[in-house]
């Protein structure tokens, strides 16, 4: 069962688009789980180099903070005619894959499934989704993006496929936004 993002949480940054490790304290000896790419959180402290962040169903890691992508705190304005792309169709492969996943769930816990076949079954599935009131954050794991919609418009705001004019320098830039068409 996904968690619904935590009261007054509010996506500050996402992990850079080749994931990230990250640790249970400030101290490189004591790693946790790697972060997946263009993973949505929030940036609740500073320390130097590093980051203290706070993911939508309140996990907590100390990451490097050099390398988060920051998140604008509005979308990017649509330059041109506005998008007015309908968020239902990716909404609802959102909803599938989570039901997909559920159902995995289920037969592995009525033991079904064992730990390989349970693999198998999740193997490819991607979702990704935070809403604070008329704002929503998706992934479209078909396009390899993050949109931010309002409920009458998908905006990209980050995305994992290259940006042209993007070097890769050893460290992410300081925002990865692609507009609409060129992903």
């Amino acid at each position: 069962m996904s968690k619904a993002p935590r009261p007054g949480f509010r996506p500050t940054h996402v992990v850079p688009r080749r994931g990230m490790p990250a640790w249970e304290d400030p101290d490189p000896a004591r790693p946790t789980v790697p972060l997946d790419p263009l993973l949505p959180v929030e940036l609740l402290e500073r320390r130097g180099d590093w980051g203290h962040i706070r993911c939508s169903n309140g996990w907590g890691a100390w990451v490097d903070g050099r390398r988060l992508v920051a998140v604008p705190d509005d979308p990017p304005a649509v330059e041109g005619p506005v998008d007015r792309a309908d968020p239902r169709p990716l909404l609802a492969r959102a909803e599938q894959a989570l039901s997909d996943y559920r159902a995995a769930v289920e037969e592995l816990a009525a033991g079904a499934l064992d730990g390989e076949d349970f693999q198998d079954r999740t193997t490819g599935l991607r979702i990704g989704i935070v809403v604070d009131g008329e704002s929503m954050w998706l992934y479209d794991p078909g396009e390899g993006r993050w949109v931010y919609g309002d409920g009458r418009r998908l905006t990209t705001y980050a995305t994992d496929r290259a940006v042209a004019g993007e070097e890769d320098a050893g460290h992410a830039p300081t925002r990865v936004v692609a507009p609409e068409g060129e992903h």
